[in-house]
């Protein structure tokens, strides 16, 4: 059995290192024409790893419905984000909006906030729209855009069930790391805000 304080130190090594990254949420940053860029890309980002494991992570402190409605609800509505970004249908606030989410879903999971699944699906729904529709709005227009947004959405799949396969793999245990990690995640989006990483 792995000892409390050996949790914690890998938990914080890990943010620790996921801190050193840049985060790319800005338009224009990044190759956007494959499959492979598309899986790429959330893995580049503070921010996106940030947002896409905390709903994992809050979905799995919800449980029930929400394991799998909450992460769906994030891919589904980020895809359409992206087709209006690649459309070039304007969505006011993307920039604050992806920021937001960061301290918003930080907070969340930290506080371990108790909503009904539709309510989690709108929240989620919201921020999902500006990170989609971020990624969009970088698809040259000669590009496959539908190949990067299929390999974004299955990295962003895939960052979802580590939230989730945290809590199966820590059990009971498992809230007060979380809400650990829900703490960081806030105060990285507060550090993306104002420029401090």
């Amino acid at each position: 059995m792995i000892s409390v304080s050996t949790k914690r130190a890998t938990l914080a090594a890990i943010l620790f290192l996921a801190a050193a990254m840049p985060a790319y949420a800005h338009v224009g940053i990044g190759a956007t024409s494959s499959f492979a860029t598309g899986f790429a890309h959330p893995l580049s980002g503070l921010d996106h790893m940030a947002v896409m494991i905390a709903v994992g992570l809050w979905a799995a402190m919800k449980g029930g419905r929400a394991v799998l409605a909450w992460p769906l609800a994030f891919v589904g509505v980020m895809l359409v984000g992206g087709a209006l970004g690649m459309l070039h249908v304007p969505v006011p606030f993307v920039e604050p909006g992806i920021l937001a989410s960061v301290v918003a879903l930080g907070l969340l999971v930290a506080l371990a906030v108790d909503l009904r699944v539709s309510a989690g699906v709108a929240i989620i729904g919201v921020f999902a729209l500006f990170h989609g529709h971020a990624h969009g709005t970088e698809v040259p227009e000669n590009a496959g855009g539908l190949e990067y947004m299929a390999g974004f959405a299955v990295a962003t799949v895939l960052l979802h069930a580590i939230g989730i396969a945290a809590a199966l793999r820590l059990g009971h245990r498992f809230r007060a790391l979380a809400r650990v990690a829900g703490a960081a995640c806030a105060a990285v989006g507060v550090g993306l805000a104002f420029g401090v990483l």
